[in-house]
């Protein structure tokens, strides 16, 4: 028996083989929404719970891609249900100073892996779930706008938000380092 199959009945060897497959992997996808380890654990253990007690996976996209998908409406949920996902609406005068992003792109090439993900957990709320089904998921404003019952122009704000603060925290860190 594979172990989708073991999955669906509920074979739990299958379900620590799926568990121990993709859990680092969808750790680190619900960092990147929830912006906090702890509450990233918390939104992992909540979204294998629902892989497991509803598992209907049909196959019309890879595995791995199905259990991101879950992953990440647990992590929407779960900024929703806080009230930390209605914090999108975004004053212009409010957007940081634009960078020359040319430039930015460069240093940002630089940065480790883990040191651009933590820029990106540093994000406020609405900017890193924008950003985060923009950039990762490859979700069209329209598409964000109807998951997250916001505006297309709030989607549009806050990814310009969320790369000007990106930007800006990139540049400071490659000045602070070539010191």
């Amino acid at each position: 028996m594979d172990m989708i199959e073991g999955c669906r009945v509920g074979k739990d060897s299958a379900r620590k083989d799926l568990y121990t497959l993709y859990s680092k992997q969808m750790l680190a996808l619900c960092y990147r929404y929830t912006g906090d380890m702890d509450t990233a654990h918390d939104v992992l253990h909540d979204g294998f719970i629902k892989i497991f007690t509803h598992f209907n996976f049909r196959g019309e996209s890879s595995l791995v891609t199905w259990v991101a998908r879950v992953m990440v409406t647990q992590a929407i949920d779960y900024l929703r249900r806080q009230k930390r996902i209605g914090q999108f609406v975004v004053n212009e005068d409010q957007l940081p100073d634009v960078v020359d992003e040319d430039s930015i792109v460069e240093k940002g090439n630089r940065l480790s892996e883990e040191q651009l993900m933590a820029f990106v957990a540093e994000l406020p709320d609405g900017c890193r779930t924008v950003f985060n089904l923009y950039v990762f998921e490859e979700k069209s404003h329209k598409e964000i706008a109807e998951l997250l019952h916001i505006k297309e122009h709030s989607s549009t704000s806050q990814l310009s938000r969320a790369k000007c603060i990106l930007a800006k925290r990139i540049k400071e860190y490659t000045k602070h380092e070539s010191k």
